[in-house]
This record gives structure tokens, C-alpha cells and sequence, in this order.
């Protein structure tokens, strides 16, 4: 009876996880068994950094609206407050590029929004 040496199939399945792990640390990098363990964390941190991508953007839009309402006498809370008085639906992504990108505008949205 001669032994089974597992073949191509095996081979291809550890050179896939090892080509995922390249340039990790150790023998994260070289040892399958050390390499499948980091790979599955990865996934995870993975996964949650796509969920703390929209938190941190978030965050940062509101920063740029409040910096830009500031200059322009308010605040963050009285603008939103005031924008959504007076019927303008524009979420955050929008009102921080205009805010960037188009300061006229943004005062002209600052004192409808005062104005309410």
C-alpha cells in the first residue's frame, strides 16, 4: 500500500492563503497554519473597518460644515437646525464639499438658514 501525498488541490489552497499573507510578519507570512489564523483576523478587521469608514467620514463632514458655519457667524447646530426649518434636505457629504468647494454658496445656505 503505498501513501497518499494529498496532492495539487492542497498545495493550491496554501499557496492562495500564503500569497494573501505576503509581506505580514514572521512566520505569519510562511507557515500555513500561523498564516490561515492572521487571514481570518484580517477579514474581521476588515469588515469593521468598512462599517468605521462612514463613522470617520461623518465626522470629518461635520467638522468641515462646523468650521465653515463658524466663519460665517453660526454654528453647527443652528445651521442644521435652520436648514431643515426652512425645507433644504442636503446631507452632510453634500454641505461639506459645497462648503470646500464653493464658499458663496455655503454663505447663501448660512443666512437662509440664520434667517429661519
Amino acid at each position: 500500500m503505498s501513501r497518499v501525498k494529498r496532492g495539487p488541490s492542497p498545495r493550491r489552497r496554501h499557496k492562495r492563503v500564503l500569497d494573501q499573507v505576503e509581506g505580514f510578519f514572521g512566520g505569519r507570512k510562511n507557515r500555513y497554519r500561523q498564516a490561515m489564523r492572521v487571514l481570518w483576523k484580517s477579514w474581521q478587521y476588515a469588515y469593521a473597518g468598512r462599517k468605521l469608514r462612514k463613522r470617520d467620514f461623518r465626522v470629518l463632514w461635520i467638522a468641515r460644515i462646523n468650521a465653515a458655519a463658524r466663519a460665517n457667524g453660526t454654528s453647527y447646530s443652528r445651521l442644521i437646525a435652520g436648514l431643515k426649518k426652512s425645507g433644504l434636505e442636503l446631507d452632510r457629504k453634500i454641505l461639506a464639499d459645497i462648503a470646500i468647494n464653493d464658499t458663496g454658496a455655503f454663505t447663501q445656505l448660512a443666512a437662509l438658514a440664520v434667517a429661519k
